[in-house]
């Protein structure tokens, strides 16, 4: 079941946050999610704008992700590439997994596609593990987005 994420979801959503640290940290994924990100107050404003979902299997929350409308402003911009078209797009950003393994992100992917058809998300070049799932899934790499801090992303986009 996927629903929208609520307050009371917090300390299991700051749990998971927590542990794909770990996931991206044991895998070689050292620069992203550094300094507690994503932080409470992030995690809140997703909440309170609806973007934040949760996926729950037995009653339990496992996954998370912010499912939100574009444009992205950063995504405005793209670099040593370019975006497979201009169509409206929902991004997904934030999502996690409380262990790797169920299929909880294709799970979550499936719920964004059938409320979307053109998604654009992005991750860290050491993110080996999203990089697979990216590709996995079907969508295609169409170059680097700069943060708003300047921090590169390589940038994914899939249609449906």
């Amino acid at each position: 079941m996927i629903r929208k994420a609520t307050y009371e979801d917090l300390p299991v959503l700051m749990e998971i946050f927590r542990s794909a640290r770990g996931i991206m940290r044991s895998s070689g994924n050292l620069h992203q999610w550094n300094d507690g990100y994503p932080s409470e107050e992030i995690v809140r404003q997703d909440i309170d704008a609806g973007h934040c979902v949760v996926l729950c299997r037995q009653g339990t929350v496992i996954a998370t992700m912010a499912f939100i409308p574009g444009p992205d402003p950063t995504y405005a911009r793209i670099y040593d590439g370019k975006w497979l078209n201009d169509s409206p797009y929902h991004v997904i950003h934030r999502i996690a997994v409380s262990e790797p393994g169920h299929n909880a992100a294709r799970t979550l992917l499936d719920w964004a596609f059938e409320r979307a058809s053109s998604i654009r998300i992005d991750t860290h070049r050491d993110n080996v593990i999203m990089h697979h799932v990216l590709s996995g899934y079907g969508f295609v790499h169409c170059g680097t987005i700069l943060l708003s801090n300047g921090d590169p992303r390589e940038a994914y986009q899939m249609d449906r």
